[in-house]
């Protein structure tokens, strides 16, 4: 996998309210992103805590993962949170997404495809979950991302070039000075 990652905080602000988190095995891919409630502190306090989560159980289902983490925020102010997991060996890829974490898929032949993220939030209480499966294909892009990036200015244009780290730094030079909410874009090729 290559990945490139854009993260500030919201204007005005020490502390990012989004967390990040992927890891790559023999087996396969995993990558996440929580976007604490509100921002500053006690937001970065709930992403970081999911993130936790995540990391040491990186083998989970993505089910099982979300359960967990909705456990880990009792008591906590709440987060949206995506993931998205590829299995290497049947070269399939599941991603879910609650709350406004958005996800976008770019095929080879350049088709984009956009969720619908489970509306709502994790904050200790049960969920529904939604998850979405498909065919990973060489070639094929993966673009994650907090509210705080307008997934308008993540066009065909911007994401032509096919390269992770260029997608990224564009979007910072475009985009990067206008920040109203804690921002991460997440850019990952399937190689």
């Amino acid at each position: 996998m290559n990945l490139s990652v854009f993260q500030k905080a919201k204007k005005g602000n020490y502390h990012c309210g989004d967390s990040y988190f992927y890891i790559e095995t023999e087996d396969g891919f995993l990558c996440a992103l929580a976007d604490g409630l509100g921002s500053g502190e006690l937001a970065k306090e709930s992403a970081d805590a999911v993130m936790k989560v995540i990391q040491w159980n990186p083998d989970l289902g993505i089910e099982a993962l979300v359960k967990k983490c909705n456990q880990a925020l009792v008591g906590k102010r709440g987060v949206v949170l995506g993931i998205l997991r590829i299995d290497f060996h049947t070269g399939t890829y599941s991603y879910s997404s609650i709350g406004n974490i958005g996800v976008i898929t770019i095929d080879a032949d350049g088709k984009r495809s956009r969720n619908i993220p489970l509306a709502g939030y994790l904050a200790g209480y049960p969920r529904p979950l939604r998850v979405a499966r498909g065919k990973a294909e060489k070639g094929m892009f993966f673009l994650m991302f907090s509210d705080g990036v307008n997934d308008r200015r993540l066009s065909s244009e911007l994401t032509r070039t096919r390269s992770v780290e260029q997608i990224t730094h564009r979007y910072q030079e475009l985009y990067g000075q206008f920040r109203e909410d804690d921002t991460t874009l997440i850019v990952m090729e399937y190689d």
